[in-house]
């Protein structure tokens, strides 16, 4: 098992080093100009000059990556444009939001995908699994944009129950501990503030987690489907087990690795792909933070946040392989 970990991190590497190439590439060869950017469109031609050499951005593009790099080994992705901060305090102080908002669209995605999955799988034909197959193709079709809007609408203007945007209430006061303030909220056992972050995060993660779940749901019922008609779970029923020991001990088991590679998927694509949510509910993380900066063009920004946002999806995906050869010991020797 230890071997089969070390080949994964090792393949991690170079892969690291790509992504670090591509981001910065795809940047460089994108229009416009920082130093115009930061100056604005009256700075003449020697003050733009003047600004871009201290910046490096006149030297040629293997010097600039080669900065960028020495920069990253060291854990410096340079200043803000926009906002003159450094790029990795910025980051880091956005990220716990991010974490937090997907972490709870995906435990809703996991729990709400799975039952519905399983349920599905075990009624097959009949109307829950039509009903959830039908929710399931509504929830991958439905843009994030406009449900999030219609949620807002409904249950924070003609039924006003949950907050439109931000993570806490103005009125209520938590010293930060992680940044993830459900987390802080427990470790100072403050049990307003934990239900007030709560509540905050219902409609963001609701809306955040509905591509996911439907996903998780028809790739569970698909997988079980299949597991289902294997000989050793007709043993399993001609032994007399109950329904709930062979369909969760027996079939849901070596049904859950496509499924776990699903939810790996979709939860790096989640980290990513918050943007939308985190716009329209005015929540603080990495993906608004981003939005700003390129619409500012602030490329060293956009930088830091796509690398650590692919960092994070890549890790991600190692954890899922370990996983997979916990799962079914067979792929750690095939590998």
């Amino acid at each position: 098992m230890s071997r089969f970990v070390l080949k994964r991190i090792v393949l991690l590497l170079p892969t690291l080093a790509g992504i670090s190439l591509l981001v910065f590439a795809m940047l460089y060869l994108v229009p416009g100009d920082p130093a115009q950017v930061m100056l604005g469109e009256r700075a003449n031609a020697e003050t733009l000059a003047a600004l871009r050499q201290e910046m490096g951005l006149d030297q040629p593009f293997h010097v600039q990556f080669g900065r960028f790099v020495a920069g990253l080994l060291r854990g410096d992705l340079g200043r803000s444009i926009r906002t003159h901060e450094r790029v990795t305090v910025e980051v880091l102080q956005r990220f716990p939001a991010t974490c937090e908002l997907t972490l709870a669209s995906m435990a809703l995605a996991i729990c709400g995908g799975i039952a519905a999955g399983v349920f599905a799988a075990v009624r097959r034909g009949r109307a829950i699994d039509y009903i959830s197959m039908v929710a399931a193709t509504a929830g991958i079709s439905i843009p994030i944009f406009w449900l999030a809007l219609m949620l807002i609408m409904v249950f924070s203007v003609f039924v006003p129950l949950f907050p439109v945007s931000g993570r806490l209430s103005t009125e209520v006061l938590l010293a930060p501990i992680t940044g993830v303030y459900t987390l802080d909220a427990l470790l100072r056992a403050d049990a307003r503030a934990f239900g007030n972050a709560l509540w905050h995060l219902c409609l963001p993660a609701l809306t955040l987690s509905t591509v996911p779940m439907a996903v998780i749901a028809r790739m569970t019922r698909a997988s079980l489907l299949e597991v289902l008609g294997q000989d050793y779970i007709r043993t399993a029923w001609a032994k007399g087990l109950d329904e709930r020991a062979v369909v969760l001990r027996h079939a849901l088991k070596n049904a859950f690795i496509p499924t776990l590679t699903v939810i790996a998927l979709e939860f790096g694509y989640l980290l990513g792909g918050a943007i939308i949510t985190e716009t329209v509910f005015a929540w603080p993380g990495v993906g608004r933070w981003l939005l700003l900066a390129v619409q500012a063009r602030d490329f060293r920004a956009v930088q830091g946040g796509v690398l650590l946002l692919a960092t994070v999806f890549i890790v991600i995906n190692l954890l899922a392989d370990i996983l997979y050869a916990w799962l079914d010991p067979r792929i750690r020797y095939d590998a």
